[in-house]
This record gives structure tokens, sequence and C-alpha cells, in this order.
């Protein structure tokens, strides 16, 4: 069974919605650090942040770092440090330095 077909508004629409849910869910789960995600998944919440600004760019819109972390975040990103963010273990960054070599 193949994937149905979405007329590009649909697609965006779905898309967004799929976006909004994520961002939402990681909002929900500050208990997750982006050090886990880096680890699990290869990707954190300043990734995703990362990428919306850059496709932002791509459309010739400037958004700013702490203003596309503040999307993902929900708040600004000094205020989820400060109230979420704790320090990474020894066994945490040893995985991250593995999973990430180079980053």
């Amino acid at each position: 069974m193949s994937a149905p077909e979405f007329d590009v508004q649909t697609r965006t629409e779905l898309e967004a919605a799929a976006f909004r849910r994520l961002t939402e869910h990681l909002r929900e789960r500050s208990d997750v650090q982006n050090i886990d995600l880096m680890n699990l998944a290869g990707f954190c919440r300043n990734c995703l942040s990362r990428w919306y600004r850059e496709e932002a760019a791509a459309k010739g819109i400037t958004i700013a770092d702490p203003d596309a972390r503040e999307i993902v975040y929900g708040m600004p990103y000094k205020e989820w440090q400060a109230k979420y963010q704790v320090e990474a273990s020894p066994d945490q960054k040893t995985a991250f330095a593995k999973a990430n070599p180079g980053h």
C-alpha cells in the first residue's frame, strides 16, 4: 500500500499541524533533555528551531535565532534553560560525543 497523494495545500496543512503537535509535545515533555534527544534521535529542540529559521530564510524571511527558539520552546530559550535544563551526566556526554562526533 502506498501513501495517499495530496494536493499541495492539504499536504502543507497536514505538515504544519504535525509540526505544531511535535512542538507542543516537546513543550509538555520538558523532562526530556536536549542531549537525550540528540543521543536517541540525532536532533533536538535547537535543531528544530534552526531548521525553522533556515526554511524561513529560504523564503526570504529573516528570523533571529532567539525568536526561532521561542517558537519551538514556547518561551524564551534562557527561561526554558533556567526552568528545565539540568547538567548532562558523564554518561550522557560520552554518548553524545560518540553519536555526534565533531558536533
